[in-house]
């Protein structure tokens, strides 16, 4: 049984970060769903940073626009009032750390805090839906390669440490907040842990994410070769897996969410065969990393099934294409 089955009621949740790369295919989702939306933007001042979501279908009826900012406790209040679900995505990301404690790791725990401590002034509140990462189970040296990593595993604050995996460590810091402060407070939470998202960027200006996956079609190796063995999944797929656990009133705990799983030079022959107009480079350096595969199985019990990794691809280059980034 579902939160909301009525398609005119479907009610009114928050999406906290929705400019955002996934936030706003989200909020194109939730919309087409037929859901009233709040987003939160950290400037309303910045049109030229979010004014495309309001070309969205339905936007004009059901959308609307607040200022928050994840360093400011009670700057979710005003959003998450009288919202059922709260989908909390802004999360601190940046290319270059120099400092990792004060840049990334306390702004991902604090902000997630301070959401929290909104959700639970509201007595509208149903359900929070929390984007972690996969990152939060897989960064670790003392699991079996052979088992798939599932979503009894967590990340090695120590191992994120020695590799300076910042983001896998805000992300795990952040993650294991959420669930000790909901379990205290009667929060219900559910977690998704994206792989690496693959897709049509719906913002003008790409992120990081839609720039390294740029820079691989470019024949621009170097980001893709630290990654090494890695997961992919599709944006449409991770946004509709957020709303599938919503509304799913049995959905609890973490759930992974990938598709499939390839080494760095594995995805490059992939690509470059398919599409070999594109100066792919067949020639990534394999990287010595241990061997780990993901059991998804939790996520396709509830009746998911995702988008294959050419698909993904073939969605994100004719999107890319389009919008004057690339050129077959």
């Amino acid at each position: 049984m579902a939160l909301s089955c009525d398609m005119e009621n479907r009610g009114k949740v928050c999406v906290t970060g929705a400019s955002g790369f996934l936030a706003s295919w989200l909020i194109k989702r939730l919309l087409l769903s037929g859901y009233h939306v709040t987003g939160t933007v950290r400037d309303l001042g910045n049109e030229k940073k979010y004014e495309y979501l309001w070309s969205l279908e339905g936007a004009t009826d059901r959308l609307q626009l607040v200022q928050a900012d994840l360093m400011e406790e009670n700057s979710f209040d005003d959003a998450i009032m009288g919202c059922k679900g709260v989908f909390h995505l802004a999360s601190p990301v940046l290319s270059t750390i120099s400092d990792p404690k004060s840049e990334i790791l306390e702004p991902a725990v604090k902000g997630t805090l301070n959401v929290l401590r909104s959700c639970r002034k509201n007595p509208a509140l149903s359900r929070v839906v929390l984007t972690s990462s996969s990152s939060t189970l897989r960064i670790r040296d003392d699991f079996d390669p052979k088992i798939p990593l599932d979503e009894s595993s967590w990340s090695s604050l120590e191992c994120c440490q020695k590799l300076q995996a910042w983001y896998a460590m805000s992300k795990t810091q952040a993650e294991r907040a959420a669930w000790e402060y909901c379990e205290e407070n009667g929060i219900n939470l559910v977690t998704i842990l994206p792989t690496f998202i693959i897709g049509p960027s719906l913002p003008p200006k790409l992120c990081s994410t839609a720039s390294d996956v740029l820079g691989l079609l470019k024949g621009e190796t170097k980001r893709f070769e630290v990654l090494g063995r890695m997961g992919y999944v599709d944006i449409d797929d991770v946004a509709l897996c957020h709303i599938l656990v919503y509304e799913n009133e049995a959905s609890h705990g973490r759930y992974l969410c990938s598709s499939t799983i390839m080494d760095e030079h594995e995805l490059a022959a992939l690509l470059a065969n398919r599409y070999p107009t594109l100066p792919i480079s067949k020639r990534l350096q394999k990287l010595d990393r241990q061997h780990y595969e993901l059991n998804t199985g939790k996520l396709r019990s509830l009746g998911f099934q995702f988008k294959s990794i050419e698909e993904m691809f073939d969605d994100c280059i004719a999107s890319l294409v389009k919008q004057g980034h690339l050129t077959l």
